[in-house]
């Protein structure tokens, strides 16, 4: 653990990565069901900030700030930081240690929370956070999906979460998740996390991803499209042993299969972004509703 930074006037005297004085003076222990594993360490905070590469007066969300160590680095950088926490028991905490640094801490669960209401557009939002490993996909998709003010994401994730985010077509970890983030953004990994720097100690290995949201999605897709490509792909990977054919039965007709270009033979993960968009321009849609050019 790292000597602590000089302590700003009216700051905490002990830094919010001295994790088991915080807890000891809370009377809190982790919460197995809320996944907490507290940042214990202010060089990673650091880093992660570092490579989150922000600028000075930029707003950032923050979700899951456990004891304010990621929470302090952001401050120290610059950042105009919002922090969203799901644990009451935290609060007093983290009012000591990063709200007297100008840190607005919100509770709410990030699952359910509206994002518009937390970061307000228009934009842009960064969110920089340590991630419950639980819950850290449905929170990156759902502000892909419906928090255009959010531009990137700079996340802390289990390791196989990072591979998925980040797959291409024929990888191990290629799925839905790969698919949909690829439509919306830019996807890659900045590096590992040791487990060491984490109290408590995680039994599974951490990894940082940086989400650069696109500009519009990568597909021209109209809505009712977008809607149908979501259903093929979280359909095609739903069954990923089975061809092409049985996976997607009901949903594409043979002759689709024909038109898009793409083998009824194949299995999802061989299917690139753009295949699986012919696939969705090709599939059934209601009377009325296709572009033109499409049956």
């Amino acid at each position: 653990m790292n000597d602590p930074a000089p302590t700003p006037a009216g700051e905490a005297t002990r830094p919010p990565w001295d994790v088991p004085f915080w807890l000891r003076s809370a009377g809190l222990r982790p919460s197995r069901a809320l996944g907490q594993h507290f940042l214990a360490d202010a060089n990673t905070a650091r880093r992660i900030v570092r490579l989150a590469a922000l600028t000075p007066g930029e707003r950032v969300l923050e979700i899951g700030p456990g004891l304010g160590a990621l929470t302090r680095a952001l401050v120290e950088a610059g950042a105009q930081v919002r922090a969203l926490e799901a644990d009451r028991h935290l609060l007093p905490v983290l009012a000591q240690t990063v709200a007297p640094l100008g840190v607005e801490v919100v509770l709410g669960d990030a699952c359910q929370v509206d994002w518009t209401t937390l970061a307000p557009p228009p934009g842009p939002w960064a969110v920089v956070a340590n991630l419950p490993y639980n819950v850290a996909v449905p929170i990156v998709m759902g502000l892909l999906e419906t928090a255009p003010q959010v531009t990137r994401l700079v996340v802390m994730v289990q390791r196989e979460v990072a591979d998925r985010l980040v797959a291409g077509p024929g990888s191990k970890a290629y799925g839905a998740v790969s698919v949909l983030v690829a439509y919306r953004a830019r996807a890659r990994r900045l590096g590992a996390v040791s487990a060491t720097v984490f109290v408590p100690r995680p039994k599974v290995a951490s990894a940082l991803v940086a989400l650069e949201r696109r500009e519009q999605p990568a597909l021209d897709l109209p809505g009712p499209l977008e809607a149908r490509l979501v259903t093929l792909v979280r359909a095609g990977f739903g069954h990923r042993r089975k061809t092409l054919r049985q996976a997607l039965a009901g949903l594409v007709p043979e002759d689709g299969f024909l038109a898009a270009g793409v083998d009824p033979r194949a299995r999802a993960e061989t299917l690139d972004l753009e295949a699986w968009g012919r696939l969705a321009r090709w599939s059934p849609v209601p009377a009325g509703l296709a572009p033109e050019g499409v049956p």
